[in-house]
């Protein structure tokens, strides 16, 4: 019988945040493989757990991949853990959940922290629909093409950017985002010195050229603005507030309206609530 990989969420800054049945795995399991394994020593001494540990990381990962796999179809259970967070995003943990795949291993998450999840939900920022992109190419050609690929999505952007990039990344997003897009920029996540700064991306640019950067950044962007309503949507020529009165006439309230006509168009309610009441006819 084989065994099975383990993707167990570390915390991302308070130790509390670790899950009772994450620790119990790393009690039990016969082999931790982490990214780093002097963090994941540290994590483990402060609960007062000692295990084999392995390291998995970007340099190693075809030969650990191997060997772990290898021990999966011995019946030995393995975890795997990223520095912080959930391993498989952003990291090579990805590679190896599809080698166990390939080889019809059995392979479960043990959820916990996201870092991305965490700062998009303290961004203030539209969270129905989102897209995580990950880090930014550290090559600048790479980088400007990856943002214009992206300007023009409607929901909101995350990405993840280390403290020496932030200012040159800034610069770029303002440059193919423009800078009245609004941003969230979330660093030291649930630990005491949290900080989510919440502006414009001109804003914040030139915040941080007086401003050293400290820590590891999750950028949250909102989606671009005005975007053209699909040609074949039955509504795209109708102005907002016919939009609202279609929906009214079904026999929604005005309040429901205005939600159906912004689930639509992808704006927010606000902007369509007032786009129909500055016309007058909201004594519905």
């Amino acid at each position: 019988m084989c065994g099975t990989l383990y993707l167990c969420a570390t915390p991302i800054g308070n130790l509390g945040d670790v899950s009772a049945r994450a620790l119990e795995l790393f009690r039990t399991a016969d082999l931790i493989a982490a990214e780093d394994t002097r963090r994941t020593v540290q994590l483990l001494n402060h609960f007062g757990i000692s295990k084999p540990l392995t390291s998995y990381h970007e340099h190693n990962k075809r030969e650990k991949g191997a060997y772990i796999t290898g021990l999966l179809e011995e019946g030995k259970n393995v975890c795997l853990v990223s520095d912080a967070g959930t391993p498989a995003i952003s990291d090579p943990g990805e590679d190896l959940v599809r080698l166990c795949i390939e080889k019809n291993l059995p392979v479960t998450s043990v959820p916990g922290p996201v870092a991305a999840v965490n700062a998009l939900i303290l961004s203030g920022l539209s969270t129905r629909r989102f897209s995580f992109e990950g880090f930014l190419s550290v090559n600048k050609r790479h980088r400007r093409e990856h943002l214009e690929q992206v300007k023009n999505d409607p929901h909101t952007l995350i990405f993840y950017e280390a403290p020496h990039k932030l200012k040159y990344t800034l610069h770029d997003m303002c440059a193919a985002f423009g800078g009245g897009r609004r941003i969230a920029l979330a660093r030291e996540l649930t630990k005491l010195h949290e900080e989510v700064l919440r502006m414009t991306l001109a804003e914040a640019e030139a915040y941080y050229e007086e401003t050293a950067p400290r820590g590891e950044y999750v950028l949250v962007i909102e989606g671009a603005p005005d975007c053209a309503a699909p040609t074949d949507a039955w509504w795209a020529e109708l102005p907002v507030p016919a939009h609202v009165e279609h929906y009214i006439e079904k026999g929604l309230s005005p309040k429901e309206a205005v939600k159906e006509a912004a689930k639509d168009r992808g704006l927010p309610k606000r902007d369509v609530y007032n786009a129909y009441h500055t016309t007058g006819d909201d004594a519905h």
